[in-house]
Formats: C-alpha cells, sequence, structure tokens
C-alpha cells in the first residue's frame, strides 16, 4: 500500500507546520459505534440535535469533534451515556472541562458563542491531565483508520480515559495525527512513544507539530519558527497577532511567511494527485522594542 497518502507525504518529508484545524475552543462528544464521513450526522448520534449543533458552532471559533473509547465499536444501536469534553486553547486561558450527559439534547444549553470566547460553562469538572484525540476516522480516510487506532489502542491501555479515538482532525497525509486539549497543538506522524510523551507534559513539541488550533495557518508556523529559534516549550509564553509573535516578556519577532511547492502527489488516500503547498517561515526577524 505504498501509494496511500501518508506513505507518499513522508516520503517527500512534507512539512507539518501550519496544518492543524483552526479552533479557539473544542467541543468533544463521545458517540460509541461506527462514523461515517462526518461523524456527527451519519453516526448513532441524535440527528436533530446534531444538526442543531452543526449550525449553531459556525462563526464561534468552536470546533466539535465526536470521540470514541479506542477499540472494537460494535454496531449495538443501545444508547448510552456520552462524555463530553469543552475546551478552550489560548495560552495562558486554556481549561479543559468533562462531563457525562444522558441526553444529547442537554447540549443545546450550551452557550457556544461564550465557549469561544474562553467563558467556562460550568458544565463539568475542570481537569488538569491532557487529553489526546487520535484520529481513527477511517471513512473519511483509509490512513487514519489504519496508522491512527492502534497507536491509540495502545495509549488508552496505560493511560486510560485520557485517550480518545477522534472523528476528522484534518491532515490526513500526516496520519498517525492526534490534538492535546486543552491546548490545541496538533501533532503528525506521531508513534507511541511520541504519544506518551503529550499524556505525561504539555510541553511544546516543535518536531511533528501541525501548529496550534487557536491561530491561523500562518500564524501556526510564525509561532513554531520562533519556538524553534528559541528553544522555547511552554505553551504559555508565546502569543500570535497575523504573523508577529509576541512573548511575554515583552520581546516580539515578524515572521515572513512563503509557500514551498512539492511534487504532486494525494491529499488524501484515493485523491486526484496534485502539486502540495506548504507554509514555510523564510525570515524570523525581532523587532524593535
Amino acid at each position: 500500500m505504498a501509494d496511500r497518502c501518508s506513505v507518499l507525504s513522508a516520503a517527500a518529508a512534507e512539512p507539518t507546520a501550519g496544518t492543524a484545524a483552526v479552533a479557539v475552543s473544542w467541543l468533544c462528544i463521545e458517540q460509541s459505534g461506527p462514523w461515517g464521513r462526518d461523524a456527527l450526522s451519519d453516526s448513532h448520534f441524535d440527528a436533530e440535535v446534531g444538526a442543531a449543533l452543526a449550525e449553531r458552532v459556525k462563526g464561534t471559533g468552536v470546533r466539535i469533534a465526536m470521540i470514541r473509547r479506542p477499540g472494537r465499536h460494535a454496531d449495538r444501536h443501545v444508547p448510552a451515556p456520552h462524555t463530553i469534553l469543552l475546551a478552550h486553547t489560548a495560552p495562558g486561558q486554556s481549561w479543559l472541562e468533562h462531563t457525562v450527559c444522558d441526553e444529547p439534547k442537554q447540549l443545546l444549553d450550551l452557550d457556544l458563542a461564550a465557549l469561544g470566547r474562553g467563558q467556562r460553562p460550568g458544565f463539568g469538572e475542570v481537569t488538569s491531565d491532557p487529553v489526546l484525540l487520535v484520529c481513527t476516522n477511517g471513512r473519511r480516510d483509509l490512513c487514519c483508520a489504519l496508522e491512527g487506532r492502534p497507536i491509540a489502542a495502545e495509549l488508552a491501555a496505560d493511560h486510560g480515559t485520557q485517550v480518545w479515538e477522534s472523528s476528522h482532525l484534518g491532515g490526513h497525509r500526516f496520519a498517525p495525527t492526534a490534538v492535546q486539549l486543552p491546548t490545541g497543538y496538533s501533532y503528525g506522524r506521531i508513534d507511541v512513544a511520541f504519544g506518551a510523551d503529550l499524556l505525561r507534559s504539555t510541553a511544546v513539541r516543535v518536531e511533528r507539530c501541525r501548529g496550534r488550533s487557536t491561530w491561523d495557518a500562518e500564524g501556526q508556523v510564525a509561532e513554531l519558527a520562533v519556538r524553534a529559534r528559541l528553544g522555547d516549550s511552554d505553551p504559555d509564553s508565546l502569543t500570535v497577532t497575523g504573523t508577529r509573535v509576541t512573548h511575554r516578556d515583552g520581546r516580539a519577532w515578524d515572521v515572513t511567511i512563503g509557500e514551498r511547492i512539492g511534487p504532486a502527489r494525494p491529499a488524501s488516500c484515493g485523491a486526484a494527485p496534485k502539486p502540495q503547498v506548504s507554509l514555510i517561515a523564510e525570515s524570523v526577524m525581532p523587532t524593535a522594542k
């Protein structure tokens, strides 16, 4: 299966920076059983609630992810409680709540706009342990299932409910992919040892990092370029405005972003090959104080 998108991307050493999903906050909903291409609407989750949430989340900066426990996903059609994870990713303001709800319609009481602004809804209990969502949505892309599910299962065996299988996180070609909450840092081409490190600490690992979901693609690249320059792994030390990166000690850098055109290859399995455009940091210049 040498023509799988993740194999071709890794062989071409395609840069990961600037490819993370953009979301300042996350709403993660447990739904066991099988998922289709769009797990929110194509699963056993209440269809009316799912449609309402998909509409209400627009423009809020909140991303909905469906999650499930690693392992077999028998199609039993048996109602079960839903674990809910709520996270806000902004530096210095990140938090993670978890709760369990029996009725999906309870989620319609959430103020999603406030969640996007970082306001804790008080919907659950705050947890200090990071959580790792590993993309395993094989109906979206084969690589996510083949690469993600074994890693999620092995990590969950040691770390329990800190590890969840997740619906589409984007960037199938970087599979196995994962996002760490509450920081929102996304990673690609992870292995078990790397995933275990992400569960022990929220320190940022520039290697294999796709970016922080708080920022847009250019901002993700700019932040990682400054982190690489400083050797700074503190998730709360840097903020980004456009492509200007500011340290909490007052230092700042302007990062010039360019493009690198790679050879044609599929962005996902089964897609037509096309040149892949990667964002790169061309320069990192300190700004005058």
